[in-house]
């Protein structure tokens, strides 16, 4: 029984509970085929975006199954065949592709060697499995190659073989070389801007100048007379160009953008007061979480604090690309869509198609964590390939496009107060947060969030961004909910219904701010009472493993010994991921020149059993100065009408001789349950690179990113 049945049947919730996406993927074929030539086919509903999850599933399949990761075939992902796992988003795929693939595999190698035995005469506990060959004591043999056949596996999986201990282990665990690396190292063909089909056409999209311009008219004389132009496609304010080379469609494109007449209006925020105009709209209230009497009538002092982010842009290094081709009234998309089921929903929605004429498969992108322009460009490429007589079409985005008109990740404003007894102690917390929602991507909504939807002829209204449950990490009040054993606390969410600015998911959602906010806030009452940062941390935290990261992050970089000297700081943040994924304890040291620089980050992390370590470092190290770049560079910028942002002039990131050095520490775990290492360096990192900055400068900035026009406005 599929993913869709059970879903329009209510769920799986009258089956046994099967670990991670294997509950709602239950046929053992769906996750992994044997070849006779050896191989294994293994597929995942989670795709490939940088963070080395092929790999890390490769090993955990060869691993159980008892064979070299060379006979390990990873697929792409497709609507087609692969298992429906939702999102690849929330640092979740080794937690729950990886633990599916785990039962999948150890039942798959169980079933395997019942058949050798039967073919052998021999009992099943007999035998073992050496590199894919299945070899009994006495020296009879067989093997998964031999023994391949298909009806093995369609069975639904039961869950009821153990998967190895990590005693057991010889390659989980291990630092193997990247799957996915040689090919970008070398600059061979990968991504899916590098996909080329027989006849295919390139296209363009005519954006308007504003997000709420509208087309008034449009004369198409010019770029239809460009030798190779073979289409102009327009419905509503939408319009596009089809030619038979890359280079006529962008000229089409200028000759588009010249003949075009547009309404524009000023919808748009005052930005340089962007904490105050949250603060003011019209919102949807929730109490997060809530313990013990949030205000203390006898406190002897109140602290109060307010730290606000600005829209930042995903800023993907190549914006975003898709290929689309019709065939009989069916469609085939190429995308690097983090959610290809989801991709596929909206599709059918804005085409009126059913879901089944259509296949999304995935094809990697050039770098996003979160919900960029990928889905977008999806819907681009299949309305103008409606045009193309069958050809497929590569729909690619622009600079200006991808930093004007990818969903942003939302700005933010926090206000924490806690009540103090006159030693400074901590008897109440209060956090409140305004936000718009954190999540707008496909497939959640009655009405495609596709951004050609709302600007066809027939327009689809654009939903409201909303944020996931609480149960699955939240979205703006992700750690809202402090990692501190504290008295008392009311966690509040205010979720703009006003949403000027198309907002959705961007690494680490809300935990990001919160977590800067939170740690930030702790700095500023260890300061209030002379303690040090590290020190309190330690006797608010109850939790042994959120101590000992933070233990091993200050151990390494050697918190108590640090020289004070003229302009240079240190910091410290920590935080459990979503409070229920990985550790991560981070301590910056910074030089304040004419601008901050951020010179090493020292972090530790817990993630469980690590499969991969080198992956994991790697994850952390991304996360880590991805995070940095926000802290100290990114900000979205517009006028009342239109974003102003839309090159690398603009919106500046991080540049190479701008990374610091960064060192990064794995607590071993080998016994615990493994967690997802991608967003957990976030939000420690923001906060331990200004509190580093209040170290050094003595000056507290609380809305970032942290300028040198920032830091001389804090202290006048």
């Amino acid at each position: 029984m599929n993913l869709a049945y059970r879903l329009a049947a209510g769920g799986a919730g009258d089956l046994p509970r099967l670990p991670g996406s294997l509950h709602l993927n239950r046929r053992l074929s769906q996750w992994l085929r044997f070849l006779p030539d050896g191989t294994i086919e293994v597929r995942s509903g989670k795709v490939e975006i940088g963070q080395g999850i092929t790999t890390a599933l490769a090993q955990i399949a060869a691993e159980e199954l008892d064979v070299p990761i060379a006979r390990i075939r990873m697929l792409p992902a497709s609507t087609a065949a692969s298992p429906n796992e939702g999102v690849t988003s929330g640092s979740l795929s080794t937690q729950e592709s990886g633990s599916a693939l785990r039962y999948a595999c150890a039942e798959a190698r169980a079933i395997y060697l019942e058949a050798a035995a039967a073919r052998l005469g021999l009992p099943a506990a007999s035998l073992t499995v050496v590199d894919g060959e299945i070899v009994a004591a006495g020296g009879a043999r067989s093997s998964y190659a031999e023994l391949a056949d298909d009806a093995l596996l369609e069975r639904e999986a039961r869950a009821n073989v153990p998967p190895k201990e990590s005693s057991q282990h010889r390659i989980v665990g291990t630092a193997l070389a990247r799957l996915d690396l040689p090919h970008k190292v070398y600059g061979e063909p990968r991504f899916v801007h590098d996909l080329e089909l027989p006849g295919m056409l390139h296209a363009r999209v005519l954006r308007p100048p504003s997000p709420a311009a509208t087309l008034a008219s449009l004369d198409e004389t010019a770029a239809r007379a460009l030798p190779g132009v073979v289409a102009v496609v327009r419905d509503g304010s939408f319009v596009g160009v089809l030619a038979g080379h890359e280079e006529i469609a962008v000229k089409a494109l200028t000759a588009l953008q010249q003949g075009a007449v547009w309404h524009e209006a000023e919808t748009l925020p005052d930005a340089s007061a962007l904490g105050d105009w949250l603060k003011a709209q019209p919102a949807e209230t929730t109490i997060v979480d809530e313990r013990g009497v949030s205000s203390a009538a006898g406190a002897a002092h109140t602290h109060r604090a307010r730290y606000t982010r600005p829209y930042l842009a995903h800023a993907s290094i190549a914006p975003s690309c898709a290929l689309g081709q019709w065939h009989d009234g069916h469609l085939h998309v190429w995308s690097h869509s983090q959610g290809i089921y989801n991709l596929r929903a909206d599709l059918a929605l804005a085409l009126a198609l059913p879901p089944e004429n259509i296949v999304v498969e995935h094809v990697e992108g050039a770098g996003c964590y979160g919900h960029n322009g990928a889905d977008d460009a999806a819907l681009d490429a299949a309305l103008l390939a409606r045009a193309a007589a069958g050809r497929p079409v590569r729909l690619q985005w622009s600079r200006a496009d991808e930093l004007s008109w990818a969903p942003f990740g939302p700005a933010m404003a926090v206000e924490i107060e806690a009540d103090l007894d006159a030693a400074g102690a901590i008897l109440a917390w209060r956090h409140e947060l305004w936000s718009n929602g954190h999540s707008s991507r496909p497939g959640r909504a009655k009405t495609p969030a596709l951004l050609a939807a709302s600007q066809l002829g027939q327009a689809f209204e654009r939903p409201l961004a909303i944020n996931p449950p609480l149960a699955a990490g939240g979205g703006a009040e992700r750690n809202a909910i402090p990692g501190y054993a504290l008295p008392a606390w009311r966690i509040v969410n205010h979720r703009l219904l006003a949403m000027p600015l198309r907002t959705s998911a961007l690494r680490s959602l809300g935990a990001f701010t919160n977590v800067f906010a939170i740690e930030s806030f702790v700095d500023e009452l260890a300061a209030g009472r002379g303690e040090d940062p590290l020190a309190l941390r330690l006797r608010l935290l109850s939790d042994p493993r959120a101590r000992a990261v933070l233990e091993a992050a200050a151990k390494r970089a050697n918190w108590a010994a640090w020289e004070k000297r003229e302009g240079r700081g240190h910091g410290i943040g920590i935080a459990r991921y979503k409070g229920a994924g990985a550790w991560c304890a981070v301590v910056a040291e910074i030089e304040a020149g004419r601008d901050i620089r951020v010179e090493r980050l020292v972090i530790a992390v817990d993630v469980g059993l690590a499969i991969n370590p080198d992956g994991v470092a790697n994850q952390i190290e991304g996360g880590a100065i991805q995070a940095t770049s926000w802290t100290l560079k990114e900000q979205v910028r517009f006028d009342r009408t239109r974003i102003t942002s839309d090159g690398w002039e603009h919106y500046p990131i991080l540049r190479f001789s701008e990374v610091p050095r960064v060192e990064v520490e794995i607590l071993p775990q080998p016994r615990q349950p493994s967690l997802g290492a991608g967003e957990a360096a976030q939000g420690p990192t923001a906060a331990a690179i200004a509190n580093a900055v209040f170290d050094a400068l003595g000056v507290r900035v609380r809305d970032l990113p942290i300028t040198a026009e920032r830091i001389v406005a804090t202290v006048n």
